[in-house]
């Protein structure tokens, strides 16, 4: 099966919008604030997944099955919405110290088990300026990855089981990407410091539960569907989505994608009075409305797959003023533009 990520011309996703919105709607300057009380709900959050991972760790293994069920439907949540905090700390929008930032990320990272923060604040920078070009953005799949995985429902759901795996793999392939430094070190250095003190006072029963809850938390579960809804689409006219669902009250707002890349210097508690400002600039956008209806249509949808997305073509590339494809064959991957039923 031969297949090709959709590409187009331009440079930026979003070319002008920010500059129009904040010259249509100048107030919007005032929600570039940050929120320090973040921080607050990130400690709040490490303290209930390491109570729960406890309480587990006394129960037992006998009763995996109930932690898996307390992972699914809370522990999930919670490890999600502190995904959401590495994120805007990663923006420096809890504090102004940059290193300040740095030291929340780390903290909301612990009952991730893996030091993934710092990484994360390294890549996910480098996506907002290289949004869909292979060799600079870390949120596109690896050409082997999409390849493996293609548009087979099992497999498409065993990558998103397996997604933070996956993820690990892609940063060598960036340019100019350096991960090892004193932060990521000092990340390293916390993750396994509180991994061994939940064995040591949890036990692995307790440590069972962390598992779960974080491979529940950015893979097959409907707070997983975010990777999908943000840049994954066969409706090539529109290359960033927002989710407008309840879940956005347990993620943090996660779901405003396109306001935030609009305007990342806005936190996570503003993004829903941003497009409340300037609706004339959102309400014409197509959106999801759920992320459980997403998550299945992604699996099962054989129009999906990982090269659902767009990739940039460098200007040096550029012969045919029109969007195409790299290949011009697709293999039986139907990645035609067309609307999307939401």
């Amino acid at each position: 099966m031969q297949v090709a990520f959709y590409q187009s011309e331009s440079e930026q996703p979003h070319p002008g919008r920010a500059r129009a919105i904040i010259k249509a709607h100048p107030e919007v300057r005032e929600l570039m604030v940050r929120n320090p009380w973040t921080a607050l709900i990130a400690l709040s959050i490490v303290v209930m997944q390491t109570a729960i991972a406890f309480g587990m760790g006394q129960l037992g293994f006998g009763y995996w099955w109930i932690s898996l069920l307390i992972a699914f439907c809370v522990g999930a949540f919670g490890n999600h919405a502190n995904y959401v905090i590495i994120h805007d700390a990663t923006h420096n929008l809890i504090f102004r110290s940059p290193s300040w930032n740095k030291m929340v990320a780390i903290i909301a990272d612990l009952p991730n088990l893996t030091p993934g923060a710092i990484g994360f604040r390294v890549y996910h920078l480098k996506h907002h300026s290289h949004q869909g070009d292979y060799e600079w953005d870390a949120d596109l799949a690896n050409h082997w990855e999409a390849r493996l995985v293609g548009n087979s429902w099992w497999r498409k759901a065993i990558w998103l089981m397996l997604f933070p795996f996956f993820q690990v793999t892609r940063p060598p392939r960036l340019k100019a990407i350096k991960m090892w430094d004193r932060w990521f070190s000092i990340n390293l250095a916390c993750a396994v410091t509180y991994d061994v003190a939940i064995v040591y006072f949890c036990g692995w029963a307790g440590f069972l539960y962390l598992v779960f809850a974080f491979l529940f938390s950015i893979g097959l579960h409907p707070v997983g569907a975010r990777w999908i809804q943000e840049h994954y689409t066969y409706d090539f006219d529109q290359e960033t989505f927002s989710y407008y669902g309840p879940i956005n009250g347990l993620a943090l707002n996660m779901g405003y994608h396109n306001e935030h890349h609009d305007l990342p210097s806005i936190s996570w508690n503003n993004l829903p009075k941003l497009r409340a400002m300037a609706p004339e600039f959102y309400n014409n956008l197509k959106y999801h409305s759920s992320w459980s209806r997403l998550l299945f249509q992604f699996v099962f949808d054989k129009r999906y797959s990982l090269y659902s997305r767009v990739e940039r073509m460098r200007q040096k590339d550029v012969s045919n003023p029109t969007p195409q494809m790299t290949n011009d064959e697709a293999g039986n991957l139907d990645l035609s533009a067309r609307p999307i039923n939401f």
